[in-house]
């Protein structure tokens, strides 16, 4: 049997020595997978405490110079080949044959298993609730539909602003165009986000002052934030509110520095008829009185010529509104309004 140039030839096989002697099957064989060297030699090995054998003399080795000095009494025929690499596992004794008496510990070997460390785990970038969202920035304003003149928008991400008085339709047609979106689409309702204060709302309907038009202004702000973060994760908003035209600082002004410039205004103006049977089905705060209503409905007319589409849903139910809405962003894509 050839061997490779520099590796020693195994000692000679006698009775009560195996594998547990330091000598391994794969050793004989190069590119195997050696077995590992015991620190110490067992019971009954020259050289070993109580054993009366004598050493034996020593193999020679021409080519295979030792790196580290055996461990005193330790016979050189029971030592690993020098040629071998570090043992990947801890020594495995025979069956009923212990390590040898003030053997050193095998403490050498590496271990395969260790336990997890001490302290907190850093979490795994894979977990849930370690994703990192990018932030909201200003809306910039929609590249136009695939096909001129289309109105399939599902690829589009939409920021709509749905304008018009109470009794309008704005939140029902709002909460449907939402729900049968093919894509990701959040509605946000003014009104309930400004009736999230619940000690101390000012309700518009005791008195127009200061503290209900800093809720206002805080709910269009915060309905703003929440449509940028929403359509800076790939979602799209509809949002609704009442916005006054003779008021464009803080209504359609104020939407526009809160959102950006990319946000769509679209007006949902019926007839006044229509507006005041719907109104009498509302119920607490946001019923107002017909009086109320007209002249919230005369003030929306004026939106008639400032160049925003509008939408006259007094013959139209919820889902017929909807589909007109599309076709209005359609076009308000394709030829943005001046507002």
């Amino acid at each position: 049997m050839q061997h490779a140039v520099g590796s020693p030839l195994p000692p000679p096989h006698r009775p009560g020595h195996g594998p547990a002697d330091g000598w391994s099957s794969a050793a004989h064989h190069p590119g195997g997978h050696p077995g590992p060297a015991p620190a110490g030699p067992p019971p009954g090995v020259a050289g070993a405490p109580g054993s009366p054998t004598p050493p034996l003399s020593p193999a020679p080795q021409p080519h295979a110079p030792t790196p580290h000095p055996p461990a005193p009494g330790t016979p050189p025929q029971t030592r690993a080949p020098q040629h071998a690499p570090a043992p990947q596992h801890a020594p495995q004794h025979a069956p009923g044959r212990p390590p040898a008496p003030g053997a050193p510990p095998q403490s050498a070997a590496p271990q395969q298993h260790a336990g997890p460390p001490y302290g907190p785990i850093p979490p795994s970038p894979e977990t849930t609730g370690h994703m990192r969202l990018p932030p909201g920035g200003p809306v910039a304003v929609p590249s136009p539909p695939p096909a001129p003149g289309g109105t399939d928008l599902a690829g589009i991400t939409l920021a709509v602003l749905l304008i018009g008085p109470a009794g309008a339709g704005k939140t029902s047609v709002a909460k449907y165009w939402a729900d049968h979106r093919r894509v990701p689409t959040a509605h946000i309702s003014l009104d309930d986000v400004r009736e999230w204060v619940r000690s101390g709302f000012a309700d518009p309907q005791s008195g127009w002052n200061d503290h209900s038009e800093a809720q206002y202004r805080l709910a269009r702000r915060t309905c703003g934030f929440a449509a940028r973060n929403f359509l800076a994760n790939g979602i799209s908003c509809i949002l609704d509110d009442a916005v006054f035209p003779d008021r464009p600082v803080v209504g359609l002004g104020g939407w526009k520095r809160h959102v950006g410039p990319g946000l769509l205004p679209v007006v949902l103006l019926p007839g006044l008829e229509i507006v005041l049977e719907r109104n009498a089905e509302r119920s607490g705060n946001r019923r107002l009185t017909d009086e109320e209503v007209a002249r919230i409905h005369g003030r929306m007319a004026g939106w008639y010529g400032s160049g925003l589409p509008i939408i006259d849903n007094s013959q139209l139910d919820v889902p017929a509104t909807a589909r007109v809405l599309d076709g209005v962003l359609a076009r308000s894509i394709a030829s943005p309004p001046q507002w």
